[in-house]
């Protein structure tokens, strides 16, 4: 099996350069579903490989049966977060098995690729805006399906109301690396789907956890391009979240006041510490 996931990393690498096609090992006599995995394994490698968040780490990768194992060391919870996502992301994974650990002491290697392969940055890019959507308390129960190309995303689907339609393309161009959104959502209050998908959540509310809170909340400064996410602090305590550190302006601490409030889960938002350098 490691053979296999060797030949499918650099047959991956390989189809961003325009060589051969990953059929010409199919001859080494492995059964369908070892290389249908060993793909899966190298999609996902060479996607952390490719991703500016990501590539600094040693992230092992073991795809069974569409569920993918992911073992090693990050630094925070937000690249934690976007590996899942990123693996969720590739065709026949189903569900991940996030065993990724957290080391704050992790000193970052100077990027070897500083001009990444587009095609990942959309596939990334997918993934956060996803995110995002789901993690927002008025849009994560609403039927929306995001696809990206070239930094273009779109953003298909209904929402209930022309607010939460508004609020999913603000989410999606707020997002560090979008460059344009074509928000094609419809509007309909009587999607049933989507209604039942909203009470389930709100239903639910009450047992987040303020780990996840915090987590979601700082992935979204991260994630957001107008706001610098590594200079706020979060902390939550039975639903409230108290925002410290620092912004270049008003509406960078209004923004984050509004990003964090809006993360499912969240009963209030205290930026009195939230400080402003001029």
């Amino acid at each position: 099996m490691h053979q296999l996931k060797t030949l499918a990393l650099a047959t991956a690498t390989a189809g961003l350069i325009g060589l051969a096609p990953f059929a010409a090992y199919a001859a080494e006599g492995d059964t369908s579903r070892e290389l249908s995995e060993a793909r899966q394994e190298g999609s996902i490698w060479t996607a952390f490989a490719l991703n500016r968040h990501l590539n600094p780490f040693t992230i092992d990768v073991d795809v069974e049966n569409g569920s993918a194992k992911l073992t090693g060391k990050v630094e925070t919870d937000v690249e934690r977060d976007l590996a899942e996502q990123i693996a969720l992301g590739i065709d026949g994974v189903k569900k991940v098995d996030n065993q990724l650990t957290l080391d704050p002491a992790f000193e970052a290697k100077a990027s070897a690729e500083p001009n990444l392969s587009q095609r990942f940055d959309d596939a990334t890019l997918v993934a956060t805006v996803k995110s995002k959507l789901l993690w927002n308390s008025n849009t994560e129960g609403l039927d929306i399906n995001v696809n990206a190309l070239n930094g273009k995303v779109s953003l298909t689907g209904s929402a209930q109301t022309a607010e939460a339609k508004e609020l999913a393309g603000r989410l999606a161009a707020n997002t560090d690396g979008v460059r344009e959104v074509s928000n094609q959502l419809s509007v309909s209050a009587t999607n049933s789907t989507a209604a039942k998908a909203q009470n389930a959540a709100d239903d639910t509310a009450a047992v987040i956890s303020d780990a996840w809170i915090t987590s979601k909340v700082k992935s979204s400064f991260i994630y957001s391009r107008n706001l610098d996410g590594l200079d706020i602090s979060v902390d939550t305590q039975k639903g409230m979240v108290s925002l410290s550190g620092s912004v270049l302006s008003n509406a960078e601490k209004q923004l984050a006041i509004e990003t964090a409030r809006n993360i499912r889960g969240v009963r209030g938002v205290d930026a009195d510490a939230l400080r402003i350098d001029s």
